[in-house]
């Protein structure tokens, strides 16, 4: 081509991008030999992947503590003990054929942690979800087929209420960067929503998942908006359920992390019986596709039970739990400035770091409760890398700060930039619940093909 960009029916795109995107594909999906032998035959398209808290959750087979195991509901999902802390779940049948984060840390970790799982470097893709979109419309074929769930938590960073709760009107563009007021358009980092419904009508998935932070569904009309442009999916085919916050320590996790989900579902793959009892605005309990609730304020999964076996960094062989913010304290009128309270549950895990990370444990002059361990000879210090992760649910064998091979080069993925992307994560104890919930319907649900 002649022209410097390749011109798409509605869209700009730079040539260069599309050959190098080709050069990407020239594999496609690789998903390894092993799997396609195992009983995983649902497939999943994983967008705003990050890390990989909501695909590892889909995946299953991954380790939990023994204490967020609730023997009245999760008697079934136990499939062999680790140690006398650990056991690990069974896993689903979802594996994930294509997974996207524009953050290349996120990338990292994630190829690092998923290619012990057989997944091959080629499934993750950094480029920006718009980008992707029009790549599709310019005649790439950019998206797996045989598409059965569609998941994807689109940045939050505009609905958060520890944001500037810019919405819709965000001051970034899909990629991150900033933007002058004039530039605002369908492709700022508020609008991804968008784009990922865009995705729904290409991959046409038979579910779709969308996540975000709770402070959305307060802002405005933003759920009403979201929830209807989800549904006009491809000439409206997508039952949209009436979003559902959920709280993660409800199903075993750890910490107080409130996420909006929205779950579509397409129409026309639906059988009679259950389009019927999903359009019946009594939606009954055996169609509902949100999960029950695991645990309750009386029997939550308490911080001691998650972090009472690690050592203190000094001691450990984890680089992960080595390696923590520095960060002074700065007064408890500031965010992070509170010791985490081992006998409840953890804090919201952000996706800031140093100086928002909470304490996991303050000096006496600070207010410190821990006092038995400070006269032992335990300093004030706060949360490690692996802590948080814990307190997200991500398995004790999910490494995050890991030696890099490169030189000149001392991490694969840096101890702060490991804190930001265990923040932005999907619980994947919470995500698996979901997929567990799932897995149970999708014969209810679906036509015999």
């Amino acid at each position: 081509m002649d022209n410097k960009l390749l011109h798409t029916k509605k869209y700009q795109i730079e040539e260069e991008k599309v050959e190098e995107f080709k050069e990407q594909l020239s594999i496609k999906y690789p998903v390894n030999k092993k799997k396609k032998k195992s009983k995983k035959s649902l497939n999943v398209l994983s967008l705003f992947s990050g890390c990989g808290g909501m695909d590892l959750g889909f995946e299953g087979g991954f380790l939990v503590h023994k204490k967020v195991i609730n023997k009245k509901y999760s008697k079934h999902v136990v499939e062999k003990g680790f140690d006398e802390n650990y056991v690990r779940l069974k896993s689903t049948k979802f594996q994930t054929t294509f997974a996207n984060d524009i953050l290349n840390d996120a990338k990292k970790s994630w190829v690092h942690n998923f290619s012990k799982l057989g997944y091959s470097p080629e499934v993750f893709h950094t480029e920006s979800i718009v980008n992707l979109v029009k790549l599709h419309e310019s005649g790439i074929d950019v998206f797996p087929k045989d598409v059965d769930l569609l998941t994807g938590g689109f940045p939050c960073q505009d609905f958060s209420v520890a944001g500037k709760r810019n919405g819709f009107n965000s001051h970034r563009s899909h990629n991150g960067s900033l933007l002058k007021i004039e530039d605002s358009s369908e492709e700022t980092r508020g609008k991804l929503y968008y784009w990922m419904k865009k995705v729904v009508e290409i991959a046409k998935p038979k579910i779709f998942i969308a996540e975000n932070v709770k402070g959305l569904v307060n802002l405005s009309n933003v759920k009403e908006i979201i929830q209807q442009d989800f549904a006009s999916s491809d000439d409206n085919g997508y039952l949209v359920l009436d979003p559902q916050v959920l709280h993660s320590a409800d199903y075993g996790v750890p910490q107080s992390r409130q996420r909006v989900f929205f779950i579509g579902i397409r129409k026309s793959a639906l059988n009679e019986a259950a389009l019927t009892a999903l359009e019946n605005p009594e939606l009954s309990t055996t169609y509902n596709p949100y999960p029950a609730k695991t645990h309750d304020a009386e029997n939550y999964t308490r911080l001691e039970d998650i972090l009472g076996q690690l050592k203190e960094p000094q001691f450990s062989e984890d680089l992960s739990q080595m390696h923590y913010s520095k960060a002074k304290f700065m007064g408890k009128h500031c965010q992070g400035q509170t010791e985490i309270n081992l006998a409840g549950i953890g804090p919201t895990i952000r996706a800031e770091h140093h100086g928002n990370i909470e304490f996991r444990r303050l000096s006496i002059e600070n207010g410190g409760k821990y006092k038995e361990e400070l006269e032992g000879g335990l300093q004030q210090r706060r949360l490690t890398v692996r802590e948080c992760a814990l307190i997200q649910s991500f398995p004790p064998d999910f490494e995050f700060v890991v030696k890099s091979t490169q030189k000149g080069k001392k991490f694969l993925v840096s101890p702060s930039k490991a804190y930001k992307i265990i923040g932005n994560a999907v619980p994947p104890l919470l995500a698996y619940n979901i997929a567990r919930r799932l897995e149970e319907l999708w014969e209810l649900y679906f036509k015999k093909e």
